[in-house]
């Protein structure tokens, strides 16, 4: 198989258009066999539940080449897990979960050209979707839906890949107390653009949301998990049910206690013992681990001693060992790895 000529060292994390795509549409209570298709394009009736009520949910995750030239994929069982979840929180059906891991084999397999080779920094982005397509005036939700994938190369999802980043504590609240922050929410996404358009004229890469209640606890950014490292080498991630169940930290948290015997902490973590800790990172499938040198606290800057020139060395040991296991340098654990070619 002949790979597009693309320049895969040098990729932004855009949208470029590809060949194939999945789609399967539920009517009269049931999901059609589904079909993947050539056409990018989604015509909707004007009055569509997504446009008037903002039923969509989506989820990402990632195809490889691995250094022995196979194409796969990580964990897609738990993108097919939380996507159920999040369709149940927004009265939608659910697609299954087996349907969903063998759509996602499909769409990659008929985009093969475009995953990119071992070693260029770059991967295959995986976009599953849904939304509600029925005419809806009344609030309720949508009696007709539509799943779709598509996938895109991507490359690193901040510009200066590991390079320290510069954060700001926001004065948005990222989600309400027994929200929908849990779930991967189109409608979570929309309500955090202002303030990341904000923190970017203002000259920072993401912002740090508190939990809404309190305004004295870390939740999570707009679009990753936070980890931490203690000076003595503990792996710390911030507990709420607020927060979107990371893949990429839940298998973070693994890596750390199996293959790096760490002592790992799920707890609250309060903004004032941010301070505190060697060095701190954003974790998730578009970032895998993009590490925080600076978070800004309304002028009073906090400075984690890992710097602003390199990740630091607890949070490199990490990324290494989770990225070895997805590019299968690394003997991955039972089930982690689901080979597509």
């Amino acid at each position: 198989m002949e790979k597009k000529q693309l320049d895969w060292s040098n990729l932004g994390f855009g949208y470029i258009q590809t060949d194939a795509r999945f789609v399967s549409n539920y009517k009269n209570g049931a999901w059609d066999e589904g079909a993947v298709v050539t056409d990018a394009n989604i015509v909707l009736n004007e009055c569509a539940g997504v446009f008037q009520y903002a039923q969509t949910i989506f989820e990402g995750l990632k195809a490889y080449t691995t250094e022995d030239g196979r194409i796969v994929c990580f964990r897609p069982d738990l993108n097919a897990s939380r996507m159920a979840d999040s369709a149940k929180r927004l009265e939608m059906p659910v697609f299954p979960e087996e349907r969903f891991i063998d759509a996602v084999i499909e769409v990659v397999k008929a985009n093969a050209a475009y995953v990119p080779p071992f070693g260029s920094g770059a991967t295959l982005y995986i976009r599953p979707y849904m939304m509600g397509t029925n005419p809806v005036i009344g609030v309720k939700p949508a009696d007709e839906y539509m799943f779709r994938i598509f996938v895109t190369p991507v490359g690193p999802y901040f510009k200066g890949g590991a390079k320290p980043l510069t954060i700001k504590v926001s004065d948005f609240d990222r989600a309400a107390p027994h929200g929908t922050g849990h779930i991967k929410a189109g409608l979570n996404y929309a309500m955090s653009l202002h303030a990341i358009v904000t923190a970017h004229e203002e000259g920072y890469a993401e912002n740090m949301y508190l939990d809404p209640q309190t305004r004295t606890k870390v939740e999570e950014t707009g679009g990753a998990n936070f980890i931490f490292i203690t000076k003595d080498n503990k792996l710390v991630t911030p507990k709420s049910d607020s927060i979107l169940p990371s893949i990429t930290r839940r298998s973070l948290v693994y890596v750390a206690q199996h293959y790096l015997n760490m002592e790992v902490e799920e707890r609250e973590v309060l903004l004032e013992e941010v301070k505190d800790f060697a060095e701190c990172g954003l974790c998730g499938t578009a970032a895998v681990i993009s590490p925080v040198g600076r978070i800004v606290d309304h002028g009073k800057e906090i400075c984690l001693p890992s710097g602003m020139d390199e990740m630091g060395p607890v949070t490199k040991k990490l990324y290494d060992t989770l990225t070895g296991i997805q590019m299968g340098k690394l003997e991955a654990p039972e089930g982690w790895i689901k080979t597509i070619l």
